[in-house]
């Protein structure tokens, strides 16, 4: 008797459940039209018919594609939520392939009392005309899917002009001025005047309005315009998710939707580190950004937070957040973020001047950062300090003469600070070069065209070294001088760091070979001037004395047999 029953409830345990499963199933999935290619958007539309109060919330609702690769590694996509109600919902997936050839595909729905997959298929990509996604190569370099070599030429864009800037600064009008002048990265915030994704309250802004959604429709709207203007000017960029002000309680803190005030999880900026619901809210975040835009080859990295010690620490450097909780937070979410991303973009997150213990060793950030105001000429010594200890890349996500303002009667010192910076990176270990802050101080000055003169010998260095980059010592009497060794050709950086006119010497190691062609090159006209009047005596190669101006610059440029 007693078995009798346990067979009849587990038969209607069965019905049951079969019955959950008809009532929340995938309705119906809306395949690509357009032929699928390689590195190249492929959108489908899945209808749902799903009871949920938040489809955002991955504890109650989730909808993920699994695909399995030509070569037969497994993928998963998360999908994301478009449109609908719990009788009717849209979502979508949004996939680029990485490999070429037949992909086997289906949709798995998950969630609180939710189970259904849809019918296994297939489809074909063919080879596509671009390079795929930035990753990792070394201290130098990132290197695309297909292999080839990149270094980050940019700077800043924080943000489009707030409601009180002149309207004339939007991602419209900067950054095809950027892409036309041979920069090829930029990165730009998160916050709750540019990109509010998470903000209900806006403020300082004239683009985006207060809303009551989860997530800003206005926010996504304009992200969705950004990725479509980089695609078409070939610019990549870091996105910043967050910025240390949203943590600060004189800043956005009181306005978070992370604030217990304002029904969020957390009753501290403390606690947005360390409360679970906190995280769990922010983990909802990062896959609604992996699903919905994480197929763009052009976003080049993830970054979590913009100057993190300065939430962390007072202006007295006291200690506000302990540094165990948001080191702890990080190596969670880059975790987490690696794991739901199945491109495996770049993760990174910055500093400004002060050290968060630990979090330069967390293994799932691919590089970290450091902000360097007025002291632009420690960039060269940063480099090497870091990777003797850590031993992947750092970049200077941030560097300038000031960082109170961008008054205008420093213009000569802004753009003095502005050029040897980005030769400083160029001729040092780091695969994103310094990026410049107060973009808009350098568009009215006319600055932005110098990057072609460090794209042109950026150019040069990847296409002699092919990825070779072997610094040597360079001697001059009073100038600064960075050599760098790309297969057979040799680099010099040449600068007169003073206010006075120098007469110098310039020798160097010839390390093999023999020099068989020497030229210079101006940064500022781009002209370049054949040298004919150079010696070698035992492997050194020794330049006539040089006459160099009050902050004058050049580039030597010679090829060995």
């Amino acid at each position: 008797m007693k078995a009798s029953l346990r067979v009849l409830l587990l038969f209607l345990l069965l019905t049951l459940a079969k019955a959950t499963v008809a009532q929340n199933r995938i309705e119906n999935v809306t395949r690509p039209k357009a032929p699928i290619k390689q590195f190249e958007k492929a959108e489908w539309t899945i209808n749902l018919q799903v009871p949920f109060t938040n489809p955002y919330d991955q504890k109650e609702i989730t909808l993920d594609m699994v695909l399995t690769s030509p070569s037969g590694k497994p993928l998963l996509l998360p999908c994301y939520f478009e449109k609908g109600n719990t009788n009717a919902s849209e979502w979508k997936a949004r996939f680029t392939p990485q490999e070429v050839g037949t992909y086997s595909w289906y949709f798995r729905l998950g969630g609180k009392n939710i189970s259904d997959e849809s019918k296994p298929e297939i489809f074909e990509a063919r080879k596509g005309g671009k390079p795929g996604f930035l990753h990792k190569n070394d201290l130098y370099t990132f290197k695309f899917d297909d292999g080839t070599l990149f270094r980050g030429i940019g700077e800043n864009v924080g943000w489009e002009s707030r409601s009180f800037e002149n309207d004339k600064w939007t991602y419209d009008y900067l950054l095809p001025t950027l892409s036309k002048n041979g920069a090829n990265f930029f990165r730009t915030w998160m916050c709750y005047w540019n990109l509010p994704l998470e903000w209900k309250k806006v403020s300082s802004t004239k683009r985006y309005s207060n809303t009551q959604e989860y997530f800003h429709p206005g926010a996504i709207q304009r992200m969705e315009e950004l990725l479509q203007l980089c695609d078409s000017l070939n610019l990549y960029f870091m996105l910043t998710f967050d910025w240390h002000g949203h943590l600060m309680e004189n800043g956005g803190w009181k306005n978070s939707n992370y604030n217990q005030v304002n029904g969020g999880p957390a009753k501290t900026p403390t606690e947005f580190f360390t409360s679970q619901r906190a995280r769990e809210k922010y983990k909802n975040k990062l896959r609604y950004i992996v699903a919905r835009w994480g197929y763009s080859t052009n976003i080049g990295v993830w970054e979590f937070f913009n100057e993190v010690d300065n939430a962390a620490f007072t202006a007295a450097d006291s200690v506000i957040i302990p540094h165990e909780a948001i080191t702890q937070w990080h190596d969670d979410m880059s975790r987490y973020l690696k794991d739901i991303d199945p491109y495996q973009h770049l993760v990174s997150t910055s500093i400004s001047h002060r050290d968060i213990a630990g979090l330069n060793a967390i293994a799932y950030l691919d590089f970290n950062q450091k902000h360097i105001y007025k002291h632009t000429g420690k960039i060269p010594s940063i480099y090497p300090t870091y990777i003797s200890t850590f031993g992947k890349p750092y970049v200077i996500g941030e560097f300038g003469y000031r960082w109170e303002d961008a008054d205008p009667k420093y213009g000569e010192e802004w753009d003095y600070d502005y050029k040897r910076g980005l030769w400083y990176g160029l001729f040092n270990p780091t695969p994103i070069l310094p990026m410049t802050w107060w973009w808009e101080l350098f568009d009215d000055r006319k600055m932005t065209s110098y990057f072609n003169s460090v794209k042109e010998i950026n150019d040069q260095m990847l296409a002699s070294g092919k990825g070779s980059f072997e610094p040597f010592e360079v001697t001059t009497d009073k100038l600064e001088a960075y050599g760098m060794k790309c297969g057979n050709k040799y680099f010099v950086y040449l600068l007169n760091n003073s206010p006075a006119e120098l007469t110098s010497d310039i020798s160097f190691e010839v390390k093999e070979g023999k020099i068989k062609e020497a030229q210079t090159f101006a940064p500022i006209s781009r002209q370049y001037q054949k040298l004919t009047s150079f010696s070698t005596k035992n492997q050194e190669l020794i330049m006539p004395r040089v006459k160099f101006a009050p902050r004058q610059e050049m580039v030597l440029i010679l090829s060995s047999k």
